[in-house]
């Protein structure tokens, strides 16, 4: 369960903690024209970016314009951790990314491995998130529903929502 500790006291290492357990999320970019689409995130906490493996000629790449904002949403592993983040995204062929994030995963999307002439890299320059910390107990949920349903109405108390805004 996710820890409604963590999502009040610690919520930016909740969220990369969360982010690092899952294998995709939800990729979009704003004004784009393009549905969102899944990607594999690859985080670097200290600068709050996001890096993905893409192809050049894949048609998200060619929606990034210079400032373009991404948004990228998740979902807990254990569908009890719901997350949005925002920033700015850019293409960057980095060869030291590609090496630091690289695996057999990986490799298999690209003919050529690392010397594939259509790789490339995007990277996600996070500047805000909304995080969703929820129960995964049906029986808490029917039990915080039905107390709500009893006194009037009262909120339930089925969870820790909290905004962050990254430097």
């Amino acid at each position: 369960m996710a820890s409604f500790t963590d999502a009040r006291e610690a919520p930016a290492t909740q969220l990369w903690d969360e982010i690092d357990k899952i294998h995709a999320g939800m990729l979009g970019i704003e004004n784009s024209g393009l549905l969102m689409q899944p990607m594999a995130p690859q985080t670097d906490r200290k600068t709050n970016t996001i890096w993905f493996y893409t192809k050049t000629d894949a048609e998200i790449v060619k929606a990034i314009k210079p400032g373009a904002r991404a948004t990228f949403c998740i979902v807990g592993k254990d569908h009890d951790y719901h997350a949005c983040l925002a920033g700015q995204i850019e293409q960057r062929r980095d060869p030291a990314r590609i090496d630091e994030f690289w695996n057999s995963v990986v490799a298999a999307w690209y003919e050529d491995g690392k010397n594939d002439p259509r790789l490339t890299m995007l990277a996600m320059h996070v500047d805000d998130a909304e995080i969703w910390a929820s129960t995964d107990s049906t029986l808490k949920f029917g039990w915080e529903i039905a107390k709500a349903n009893l006194e009037d109405h009262k909120t339930p108390d089925v969870g820790v929502h909290n905004r962050l805004r990254f430097a």
